[in-house]
């Protein structure tokens, strides 16, 4: 998740569910992989491993298609081969799978080799886009720190800090007359609206400043700032609140450094889909493949991964179910939603309205975790408010499961925040369920859940901590349950059941 509530959770689940994490019988299949170089954080990350990946023998898909039935075939034993899977080839490939690496190339062949030899229709759709990465950042002003924030795709100082007097803009800076000439040489100081921050920048360059400052024009920090990857300007750019404005403007000098650069990415996502079933009605069900840079991402998300692809293999590919499903393993979701974002952008119009609706799994076995299920419907009024329509119906279709047995489901703000952000900005219904991620448990979730309150969900959230030792089996064995029982709910839905308007409908509504 590019943002998430992560911690360790010692929920007592139904007994039906506390499982052995025993293996299941394999066959060991060597991958050659490559050997990369991380930026690792321990001793254990520093020595790649060259232990062979196994690859569980697949269960055979169910005989009759029903929510109980598949919901009942995802075992826990089988869902954790697979993260193990994922675990080794991270230690294979210098302890992460993040997109543009080798150990996210082997994990999207892991994925893929199974789906494929199950029967699905599989194709990897390249994405390219350019990660930014920042670093540590200083801002000074006449040798008093100030707090700041960089700007995304801002340029490095390098070696060298940059010092200089501040200049304030006049106006807004969207223009070239805003700039006066004393700015060149200097660290421009513009406050925040209007044009975009890109323009702003290079307006500043182009008037010979050697860096730029944000100020926001409302309380707080400036955060969400971006210049975007394209044309961007090649001077440092921070962002600071508007109570440090003046400090900043009144300055001798300032002096800023910033780690910064911006690289080119070429990776994947993975989709595979059913080969029975209407396909202008699809059910889809997914989860980002990829990990941070800084771990393996056993909980974040190998264990959404896991839980989707063991449905996927249980439903198997010819299913006699009304509805085509796809499922989908998303590059790139920890740069940005990246592969899930120019998936939806790359839907024609029929494609796109012949997708009924979209399911997410994204962190499904946080150690401190907790039950939550995105709150479709905006019951709560807080946050982003209600998701296209039919997302409530998701929303109400997982706290059925939960409440059948007898576990508390608490609605999370629908956000944005993971792969079920593009889908719902062009309407098309979603839901999902997660267990939190680097926010705090409180004393009511705690007594609900059990676990430890004022600790977070995840407290190896995009950390090298986040191996198997982070995987808390008791929630994701629930969970994966929860992931097949949607998914077979969905597929076979006819027209308007569970609460989601028939595709038909939704072209109406569209015009189409």
């Amino acid at each position: 998740m590019i943002v998430r509530v992560r911690r360790r959770v010692g929920v007592h689940a139904p007994a039906r569910y506390r499982r052995s994490v025993s293996l299941a019988a394999s066959l060991v299949l060597t991958l050659s992989l490559v050997a990369a170089c991380g930026d690792d954080q321990t001793a254990e990350v520093d020595r790649p491993s060259s232990a062979p990946v196994s690859t569980p023998t697949p269960a055979p898909p169910i005989d009759e298609v029903t929510p109980a039935a598949l919901s009942d075939a995802v075992r826990i034993e089988n869902v954790m081969a697979h993260v193990r899977a994922l675990q080794q080839i991270a230690d294979n490939n210098g302890g992460n799978r993040a997109a543009g690496t080798s150990g996210y190339d082997a994990s999207l062949d892991y994925v893929a080799g199974l789906l494929r030899a199950a029967g699905f229709d599989v194709t990897t759709p390249t994405v390219d886009y350019e990660r930014f990465d920042g670093g540590p950042v200083s801002l000074t002003a006449d040798d008093l720190k100030v707090a700041t924030r960089i700007v995304e795709y801002s340029a490095g100082t390098g070696d060298t800090p940059v010092t200089a007097a501040p200049v304030a803009v006049a106006g807004l800076g969207c223009a070239s007359t805003d700039y006066p000439g004393s700015v060149r040489g200097a660290v421009a100081v513009i406050v925040r609206g209007t044009c975009t921050f890109a323009d702003k920048a290079r307006n500043a360059q182009s008037a010979g400043a050697v860096a730029a400052i944000m100020v926001n024009n409302e309380p707080g920090p400036l955060t969400g700032a971006t210049l975007g990857p394209d044309d961007r300007p090649s001077i440092p750019v921070l962002g600071v609140s508007a109570d440090d404005a003046e400090r900043v403007r009144s300055a001798r000098s300032v002096t800023l450094e910033v780690e910064a650069k911006t690289t080119a990415i070429s990776t994947r996502s993975l989709i595979a889909e059913t080969r029975t079933g209407t396909a202008d009605d699809v059910v889809m069900a997914g989860a980002h493949l990829d990990s941070v840079v800084e771990g393996p991402g056993a909980n974040d998300n190998a264990s959404g991964t896991a839980a989707v692809l063991e449905t996927a293999l249980r439903l198997g590919s010819t299913p006699r179910v009304p509805h085509r499903v796809r499922f989908a393993f998303w590059g790139a979701e920890e740069d940005g939603l990246v592969g899930s974002a120019e998936y939806v952008r790359g839907l024609d119009p029929a494609a796109r309205a012949a997708v009924a609706l979209y399911l997410n799994f994204d962190m499904l076995a946080s150690p401190n975790g907790g039950y939550f299920t995105h709150d479709g419907d905006d019951s709560e009024r807080e946050g982003a408010g209600a998701g296209p329509d039919g997302s409530g119906g998701i929303e109400r279709t997982f706290e059925k499961f939960y409440a059948d047995r007898g576990i508390p489901l608490a609605p999370d703000d629908f956000d944005g925040r993971s792969d079920y952000g593009p889908f719902i900005a062009v309407g098309i219904p979603a839901g999902g369920v997660f267990t939190g991620a680097e926010s705090q448990k409180s004393e009511a979730q705690a007594e609900m859940w059990g676990g430890r309150a004022g600790e977070a969900f995840d407290p190896a959230y995009h950390t090298a901590r986040d191996t198997l030792d982070n995987v808390n089996t008791d929630l994701l064995a629930v969970n994966s349950s929860a992931v097949a029982y949607a998914v077979a709910t969905y597929a076979l839905s006819t027209a308007g059941e569970n609460g989601v308007p028939p595709v038909a409908e939704r072209r109406r509504a569209d015009g189409g």
